[in-house]
Order: structure tokens, then C-alpha cells, then sequence
């Protein structure tokens, strides 16, 4: 199957495409302008062999954000310019990582840094947002955009479950509007520092092994995660997470937990 591999600056996808042509390896690309340009950098679907022979021609000088299988996007790229605000208070977006989702392995996750500061919006997205969770004190708000899971965070993005990557960009995109708006019609707005709800006691679980092996002291996996929700317990108490042959959850668990501003779980979640 191919894989579909994107990049956090333009510099780097140009590398990798040089060495592909170099080699006579055969490519496509994908390309998030003119309408997810602000969110996006141009994407690269090759074969794993392509892949495989790229990086031993050249190792580590290209710097990927990451790879998944590839699938076709359910619906193309805009072809009309991202909106402009005259104030942009999330300015870039960079995707740092994209990986399958842990939650949803036929789904793609994500981390995107901004160079702005959502600091101040976030009250004001929780006024406006009846469905969200904001966490002053973790300084995260979290909500569903569908089926999808997005954090925000002062200088950070996460998004679980996008389809593939042009929805990822287009979640991508539809956050920068709605911050800068929400942001333009501060004026009106009541700002609202109050958590109103949490994430589904199901999201944490998904985020769980789900083997009920006990080591965290209850009789399931799901009673872990009521636990979690209800900020009774601890995330570090999942031993395979934490310490064991399920490693791989401990990011995606943490960036949840965050939400729900447990102490632990801001702090961890950097070292994800």
C-alpha cells in the first residue's frame, strides 16, 4: 500500500522530492493550496519501497512530520484563497507529527505548532462553544468537530480521528477561522473561564489497552477511565501505558488527560 508522507516546512518536502527525481522513483504529490495554504505543506505518496530507497540515499537531511497508509480524500482542496483576518492571533501552522490514531487505527491523528498565542481567545471559545471543555489552569480547550477530537492549546493544535490528511487540513483551517473571528468579536462576548463538561469517559478509554489486566488497581480498563473522567485517579497508574508493551498510547492518553487539567498530565505531556 502507499504511504502518504507531509512535512513541517516547504524546505523539507523540497529535499525529499529532489532526491525521488534524482533516483527515477515514482511519486505523487499533494498539495494543500490555494484554499488549506495557510495550514498546510505539500505532501508526498510514494511506495514504501520509494521510501525505503530515499532515506538510504539520504538518511536523516529530510526531516519528515511523519507517514500513514494513504487514502484517497473524501472531498479536494478548496480552490478559492484561505480567508484573511486583519488581526491573525494564530498566525503559522506547522504539523509536527501525524501518525495513525490509536483511538481509530483507520483514522489519522496530529500535532500542529502556531506561532501565535491562543491564550487570550480561549475563554472566549468557551463562551461561544456549549460543547466544549476549557481547563484554565491546564489552559486547554477541547471539543468535537464531528467524530474528530481537538485540543487547543496556547501554542499547540492536536486533532484526533481526521480521515486523512486534506481533512486533517481542512480542521486545520477551519480552527484558524474560528479562533480569529471569535477573536474579532471579542467586543461582544462574555468570556467564560467556568469548565462546563468533560471529554467522553470513551474517548479516555480508547486511549486505554483495553486488556483490564488490573494493574491500576480497577476491575476494567473502562472503570479506569470513569476514574480518569473523574479526575479520582491518576493516569500514571496504567502500567502497560506508563512502563510497558503499550508505550505508544502514553502521548495520545496524556494530550486527553491535559484536558480535564490534571497536573500530572499537563507537565508529562511535553515528553510524549
Amino acid at each position: 500500500m502507499d504511504e502518504i508522507m507531509t512535512f513541517s516546512r516547504k524546505c523539507e518536502f523540497d529535499k525529499a522530492q529532489r532526491c525521488l527525481d534524482r533516483l527515477g522513483l515514482p511519486y505523487e504529490t499533494v498539495s494543500p493550496t490555494p484554499g488549506y495554504g495557510r495550514v498546510g505543506v505539500q505532501s508526498l505518496v510514494m511506495s514504501q519501497q520509494a521510501r525505503g530507497r530515499m532515506f538510504h540515499e539520504i538518511g536523516t537531511e529530510v526531516v519528515s512530520a511523519g507517514r500513514v497508509d494513504y487514502r484517497p480524500a473524501r472531498a479536494g482542496v478548496p480552490a478559492t484563497p484561505p480567508s484573511s483576518f486583519e488581526e491573525d492571533i494564530l498566525g503559522t501552522c506547522a504539523i509536527v507529527v501525524m501518525a495513525p490514531c490509536v483511538a481509530d487505527l483507520s483514522k489519522i491523528r496530529l500535532i500542529a505548532h502556531i506561532s501565535g498565542d491562543l491564550t487570550g481567545v480561549l475563554p472566549y471559545l468557551n463562551a461561544e462553544m456549549a460543547g466544549a471543555t476549557y481547563c484554565r489552569d491546564a489552559e486547554t480547550l477541547t471539543y468535537m468537530d464531528g467524530y474528530r477530537l481537538v485540543s487547543l492549546y496556547p501554542r499547540r493544535m492536536t486533532v484526533a480521528k481526521a480521515d486523512e490528511l486534506v481533512d486533517a487540513w481542512r480542521t486545520l483551517e477551519g480552527i484558524r477561522c474560528l479562533v480569529n473571528d471569535t477573536w474579532r468579536r471579542r467586543g461582544s462576548i462574555s468570556p467564560c473561564w467556568e469548565m462546563r463538561r468533560k471529554p467522553p469517559a470513551l474517548e479516555i478509554y480508547r486511549r486505554l489497552p483495553g486488556n483490564n489486566c488490573r494493574a491500576c488497581g480497577e476491575k476494567t480498563c473502562m472503570a479506569f477511565a470513569l476514574g480518569l473522567w473523574n479526575g479520582a485517579v491518576d493516569p500514571s497508574r496504567c502500567a502497560p501505558v506508563f512502563s510497558g508493551e503499550h508505550g505508544h498510547l502514553k502521548g495520545p492518553l496524556l494530550q486527553i488527560c491535559s484536558s480535564l487539567g490534571l497536573a500530572m498530565a499537563s507537565g508529562a505531556l511535553e515528553d510524549a
